[in-house]
């Protein structure tokens, strides 16, 4: 099997809120003539980020004010992907799940913020089953990990898990 080269790599929250019925917070991302769809927030390591988790508190800020805690590693996803129509490899979405401690939607800044292609939501969904099969969540490999692995997910923020 031939390696692939690891051109990207992406930092996202399955970022939960509340403790009794919690909620997932997602971005509803719409662009013109396109469906809309529904994404982690999240976005690209960059070379100013030490860790992949800087990379994740430093996007959670800029999309939606925010900030996390009890961050831990929960779901990887490999993609195809082209960096500029020239170098072709995979992406690697690194998904952790995370608690929200705070959030202040007028304090988001960055790229989507200041320069938009379409509209940029940010919504709460029930972390249900059919919450999670209510929206059109991208990748579809998160959506199905987190349909196979609710009570897991879960478990991952419980206070005994260290």
């Amino acid at each position: 099997m031939t390696e692939r080269p690891v051109v990207k790599r992406t930092a996202r929250a399955i970022l939960l809120d509340g403790d009794i019925e919690p909620e997932m917070i997602l971005i509803k991302r719409t662009k013109p003539g396109e469906e809309p769809y529904w994404i982690t927030p999240g976005g690209g390591v960059e070379p100013e980020d030490a860790t992949v988790v800087d990379a994740l508190h430093r996007e959670v800020d800029e999309e939606l004010g925010a900030k996390v805690s009890h961050i831990v590693p929960a779901f990887v996803d490999t993609v195809s992907h082209s960096l500029h129509h020239a170098a072709h490899g995979v992406k690697v979405q690194h998904f952790f799940v995370c608690r929200l401690d705070s959030m202040d939607l007028s304090r988001r800044h960055g790229p989507e913020v200041d320069e938009p292609c379409g509209e940029y939501d940010v919504v709460r969904i029930p972390f249900t089953r059919k919450g999670i099969a209510s929206v059109e969540m991208v990748p579809p490999s998160l959506r199905a990990y987190l349909d196979a692995n609710l009570e897991g997910v879960l478990a991952l923020l419980a206070e005994d898990f260290g």
